[in-house]
């Protein structure tokens, strides 16, 4: 604008006849003036032109373009980073999408695989029934079987029910000031039918501090997890359940004397219908689901499960959730 202004002044002069060394000089520093100018602008407005070329190349399709500051003007360097942080989130919201969307439809088929079983066999030993010569001790067996499978399709679908309503909304998890040893003690009385039917010798030790949890959910981790012990040791077997606190963690340690799992990455077993091969059988009456359903609780609690083999022989899994101060 400067520029112009002198540039202006400058043909009025040479028009009026006052041309003299003044204008001479005026008009040098015109000149110089508009070469800044010229300057000044391709300097600044070079980056956006870069910048700018970036995000088309990036739109047709060629995702490998770098957004990085160039150093030569801050706002486009600002605006190149801020593209940059948008596409990083954008791309890690895509990957989590669809690493959700395969986790789904891995969980879709492991059900569907899981049905199958019980149905066929229902329908094999219905089908069998329909025989009217059949001995009246096979009839009774069959019946045996059929029920045996309609009772495993319930316990399956009541896991995957509470399995979805603790992961659907963890936030309408009720909690309270709870003491450990009540809630474990709460949970050995409603499994004393299934220790009984084994003759397990279960004994609690220590002493943790109080937890803020939801005490439906945390009696449920207890129970599945000595539940799960109770398909693994022999008939008088031991599980001994200890508590402790460490490191503001109240813990919770359920151990048996049975076989353990094997060379099986600790970290699967949480997985769902994961089975060792001690459990591949079926023949535990497990859903596959109830670690699944433990780590879900756990991690609602802000807490940790993790399991590993004893010395001595046998498992131990430890729980871990923040304790109260």
């Amino acid at each position: 604008m400067l520029a112009c202004v002198l540039f202006v002044v400058f043909i009025n002069a040479f028009n009026d006849g006052t041309w003299t060394s003044w204008g001479i000089a005026l008009l040098v520093t015109t000149l110089i003036i508009f070469v800044l100018a010229l300057v000044i602008g391709y300097f600044m407005t070079d980056p956006l032109r870069s910048l700018r070329k970036k995000i088309s190349t990036y739109r047709a399709g060629n995702t490998s373009v770098p957004f990085e500051a160039e150093g030569r003007l801050y706002e486009a360097d600002v605006l190149a980073e801020d593209f940059k942080d948008l596409l990083d989130s954008s791309a890690a919201q895509c990957a989590d999408l669809a690493r959700r969307e395969k986790q789904q439809m891995q969980f879709v088929g492991d059900v569907a695989h899981e049905l199958r079983t019980p149905l066929t066999a229902i329908r094999g030993n219905a089908e069998l029934l329909k025989d009217e010569d059949m001995p009246q001790e096979m009839r009774e067996k069959f019946c045996d079987t059929i029920m045996n499978e309609a009772e495993r399709l319930s316990r399956l679908t009541n896991d995957l029910l509470s399995l979805q309503h603790i992961e659907g909304d963890k936030s309408e998890l009720s909690a309270k000031r709870l003491n450990l040893k009540d809630v474990v003690t709460e949970a050995l009385d409603a499994l004393a039918p299934v220790l009984e039917a084994v003759d397990a010798q279960v004994k609690v030790t220590g002493e943790a501090p109080d937890v803020l949890g939801n005490e439906d959910r945390l009696q449920e981790v207890v129970s599945n997890l000595v539940d799960n012990a109770t398909h693994f040791i022999d008939p008088g077997g031991h599980i001994t359940i200890e508590l402790y606190g460490i490191s503001g963690n109240s813990v919770i340690a359920v151990k048996d004397d049975g076989p353990g799992f094997g060379d099986v990455d600790p970290a699967m077993l949480f997985e769902r219908f994961f089975r060792t091969d001690f459990s591949r059988a079926r023949n535990t009456g497990g859903s596959g689901l109830g670690l699944a359903i433990v780590k879900s609780i756990v991690e609602a609690h802000d807490g940790t499960v993790e399991a590993y083999n004893l010395p001595e022989g046998g498992a131990c899994f430890i729980v871990a959730i923040p304790s109260v101060a």
